[in-house]
């Protein structure tokens, strides 16, 4: 059976549990977002004066997967109304259309508005309910892992600015419960989904101490507090020329140290890409080093390979194992982050190798150095759109040099901590991932009826959309009026300890 919406509604019974042949339960229906929502709407239900303040919401201010936003930030109306910037209020649901913001489900219910009106990225999709399903519902809905994965695959434009497309999401079908079952629906998703995200907290908590932990062994071990002094393998002097030794830096060392540069100890070399259009200079036995491989890692294989014949540029070469990388440019996280070579490599532009094993030097001890001034070097980059390190800044990174002996006992030390806290990254990251099975899981039972039991005397959603189209068809709002701000959906009635049907509530204006 068909509704004279188009929609399909789900089987009938006495008991409300009787699904129809696409497994949908008594009274719900499959309908599409476009049937549901107006998809991308002009703007406000009702323009704003000039002085009026509303909220500002970029991108970077939805969280990602869990529907939550920052509103606070304030403008005035008339000072932003003429920009490109999506316009949305309270209420409508925000879907982050361009990747990779989509992916990581930045989706949200706009609330707490200022004066229930905002300003946003133009990459967010808006939808704003017609009345027959709940916005935090719809939210819950997109926010299933599937739901992004099936998207994702829908996507249109090019490489790093892909985005998915209005007519997808208008015409993408879901289950639509009746009204008052959706309101079951959210409540348990929000009870349940709370103690999900207690449990995240907390796991963010101890992954946050686990590494404080390590950069408070790292900052002692470098100002020669982790460690007793060990001159059995000579002094600091015999490592560092008095000619590249500096008489002070950043923090105080013990006497026996010497404060001296990169560049002093090391030869340092950037390298290159080599041609992508000759296949002759791709896939031969030279392991090649993309930036993004350089995260605090050992590297003992590469995701690409290139010939002896594609090293044609002088600071391009074979460098030896033990060798220091150091990553030079990244949008992300990926500035700054440094590995050691297990393998001999070449690397492209975007990396620089400190050839630090063709010195006495412990390889292991400069990689701790550059990883506890992770945050400080990143600031050292310059430039506008894209801020990156270059060969010189890499020199001129200031290193306190102890004794051989107590490179390496300090290095040993911090390795015995990094194994014992390794446990605990595992742990953690266990759990962030039973947590998203967990959270999925019960998005699964939501939106196929297995969360909250169907009660037989809800209104059918589809009696619901029937309504509402109906009064969308016979509307004639007269020219020249403002239209009429639109009422929130309403909280179903409670009565007893149970919620009244959706059959009880009169049709929401449109």
């Amino acid at each position: 059976m068909t509704t004279d919406s188009g929609v399909k509604p789900g089987g009938s019974g006495s008991g409300g549990d009787v699904a129809d042949a696409g497994g949908l339960p008594a009274g719900w229906v499959r309908a599409t977002i476009g049937e549901l929502c107006d998809v991308n709407p002009r703007g406000f239900d009702e323009e704003l004066d000039d002085d009026e303040l509303i909220s500002q919401v970029p991108m970077a201010s939805v969280e990602a997967e869990t529907g939550r936003m920052d509103a606070s930030t304030q403008i005035r109306y008339g000072d932003f109304k003429k920009k490109s910037l999506t316009r949305f209020q309270e209420d409508d649901v925000l879907f982050a259309k361009i990747t990779p913001c989509m992916e990581n489900g930045k989706i949200a219910k706009a609330r707490g508005l200022a004066g229930g009106r905002a300003l946003g990225s133009t990459e967010f999709h808006v939808l704003r309910s017609r009345g027959a399903v709940l916005p935090e519902y719809m939210m819950h809905f997109l926010l299933q892992r599937q739901v992004r994965r099936a998207a994702e695959h829908h996507m249109t434009g090019a490489v790093g600015q892909r985005r998915v497309p209005r007519p997808y999401l208008a015409e993408l079908e879901i289950p639509v419960p009746p009204l008052a079952e959706q309101h079951r629906i959210v409540a348990k998703l929000d009870d349940q989904l709370a103690y999900i995200e207690m449990g995240e907290g907390s796991l963010g908590i101890a992954g946050t101490k686990g590494k404080n932990f390590l950069q408070a062994v790292l900052h002692d071990a470098l100002r020669g507090k982790l460690v007793s002094e060990d001159l059995s393998e000579g002094d600091a002097q015999d490592l560092v020329r008095d000619s590249a030794a500096l008489n002070e830096g950043p923090w105080d060392i013990p006497d026996g140290w010497r404060w001296t540069t990169i560049g002093s100890l090391f030869k340092v070399a950037v390298g290159s890409t080599p041609s992508r259009g000759n296949s002759a200079y791709w896939g031969g036995n030279v392991p090649w080093v993309s930036s993004g491989e350089v995260s605090f890692a050992r590297i003992s294989s590469t995701r690409e390979s290139i010939t002896v014949d594609s090293i044609t540029n002088p600071e391009t070469r074979i460098h030896p194992p033990g060798t220091v990388m150091i990553a030079m440019i990244g949008e992300g996280r990926t500035r700054g982050q440094a590995a050691i070579l297990d393998i001999p490599a070449a690397h492209n532009q975007n990396c620089a190798s400190i050839r630090v094993s063709e010195t006495a030097i412990v390889p292991e001890f400069v990689y701790y150095f550059l990883m506890a001034r992770y945050e400080e070097t990143r600031k050292e980059a310059s430039g506008g759109n894209q801020p990156a390190l270059n060969k010189g800044k890499v020199q001129n990174l200031e290193i306190p040099i102890p004794p051989l002996g107590t490179q390496r006992n300090i290095v040993a030390r911090v390795q015995e901590l990094e194994e014992d806290l390794r446990g605990l990254g595992e742990a953690v990251t266990d759990g962030w991932a039973r947590a998203s099975r967990l959270r999925n899981t019960l998005l699964h039972a939501a939106f196929t009826g297995a969360l909250v039991p169907q009660d037989p005397d809800d209104e059918p959603a589809f009696v619901l959309l029937d309504r509402i189209r109906a009064q969308r068809s016979s509307a004639v709002r007269p020219a020249g009026r403002k239209r009429a701000p639109r009422t929130t959906v309403p909280a179903a009635p409670q009565a007893s300890g149970r919620l009244v049907p959706s059959g009880t509530q009169e049709a929401l204006p449109l």
